[in-house]
């Protein structure tokens, strides 16, 4: 399995003992574990005193502004978390029941679920290799074979419904070519929405992930590099979408000195102060956690060299990347099987990427183009710990 032709339950092993060894053997060594280094406790003090502790509140607003800072995104409405985030951004963006959006075969479940909220109708097609996310070409073959325009609107003849847009999911934090899915809808003139849930921190041609389409979310789940505990952000430089995802996800109230006045059916999502509070501590020292986990993923690229059939994914090109959850590769099913098992039996927390979509129950009779490289990559790929070293 090696250079060194080492039997295969050494190579365990070995890769078990070096993840131990710069988590300093404090097993269980988990997955991603949230890091609290700063102000956390003080902000949760002061939302309290205040007691501004839902979404009207100071730092609601401050963590919003740090968000843009970060990105360069104009414009930033925090939400409750990562699935609403995209649900609102959908209806923000025009999307309509029955409309199909295309995304990919190889993502979490939330990208899906979200469509569904929508009232919209997942498409899957098929990732790629070099990025894990969405494939360009795939995507430019499925609109070549399937689409067909009338009156100026795009559709799918196999269905008879509207292709309203697409979601690429930057997987684990590594950027997709979202240049060429960018000129892509562009041409076909869709629309174009990211989820950048996982890539908070991560950069394509020197541009942050999130700012290539009409919009895109960021998820502060409890596992993320930032977290609120729970928590989403819708991004974009469309003064309008923001304006309309906050007035969404305020129950859709009309602004009024003390009358209560909703002028259509809206959504309970915004993101609460105290969550918030969490999240602008967090951003003080983003800088020091996004370096922490790049020098892992350099630790780990340099260690896995020595193995010829372990195959550590390394950043795309043109990219830089937070490295959220890193990758390693098998060359197939039953030795990453087999790994899965060794390694959490040894107390480092390991997992299988997610089930493709297309496969879930509530998703199975959704059109779905050819997905070869999705389904080798889900038998192949295997996150180890990448949280926080001390």
């Amino acid at each position: 399995m090696s250079k060194n032709n080492y039997r295969k339950e050494v190579v365990f092993s070995d890769i078990v003992n070096y993840i131990k060894s710069i988590y300093k053997n404090n097993t269980p060594i988990l997955l991603h574990v949230p890091k609290f280094l700063g102000n956390e406790k003080k902000y949760l003090s002061e939302c309290i005193d205040s007691t501004y502790v839902s979404y009207v509140g100071k730092f609601v607003t401050e963590f919003e502004n740090r968000i843009k800072q970060l990105t360069g995104a104009k414009y930033a409405a925090a939400i409750v978390n990562g699935t609403s985030a995209l649900h609102m951004t959908l209806l923000a963006s025009g999307m309509q029941e029955g409309d199909e959006i295309i995304t990919q075969a190889l993502t979490f479940v939330a990208t899906a679920a979200a469509i569904k909220h929508a009232k919209g109708e997942p498409v899957f097609i098929d990732v790629e290799k070099e990025t894990l996310g969405m494939s360009p070409e795939a995507l430019e073959n499925f609109l070549k074979k399937y689409s067909i325009t009338k009156n100026g609107v795009l559709y799918n003849k196999m269905t008879g419904k509207r292709i309203f847009g697409v979601i690429p999911m930057h997987t684990f934090g590594h950027p997709v070519r979202i240049e060429e899915i960018q000129n892509i809808c562009y041409n076909y003139g869709i629309t174009l929405i990211e989820d950048a849930a996982e890539s908070l921190g991560s950069f394509y041609k020197g541009r942050h992930t999130g700012l290539w389409g009409k919009a895109a979310i960021i998820s502060f789940n409890g596992n993320k590099p930032v977290t609120t505990g729970g928590g989403g952000m819708v991004i974009s430089n469309d003064e309008k979408i923001i304006e309309r995802v906050k007035h969404l996800s305020t129950t859709a109230k009309v602004k009024h000195p003390w009358e209560f006045i909703h002028d259509e059916i809206g959504y309970n999502m915004r993101m609460p102060n105290v969550n918030a509070a969490i999240g602008c501590a967090q951003m003080e020292y983003f800088d020091k956690i996004l370096e922490n986990k790049r020098e892992t993923a350099s630790m780990y690229k340099d260690f896995f060299k020595q193995y010829e059939d372990v195959i550590f994914f390394n950043e795309p090109q043109n990219c830089s990347s937070n490295y959220w959850l890193n990758v390693i590769m098998f060359k197939n099913k039953q030795i990453r099987d087999e790994f899965l098992e060794y390694s959490n039996s040894m107390g480092v927390q390991t997992r299988p990427v997610w089930k493709l979509i297309p496969t879930l129950l509530p998703y199975k009779d959704c059109f779905c183009d050819n997905i070869a490289i999705a389904l080798e990559l889900e038998n192949r790929i295997v996150n180890i710990p990448s949280g926080y070293r001390e």
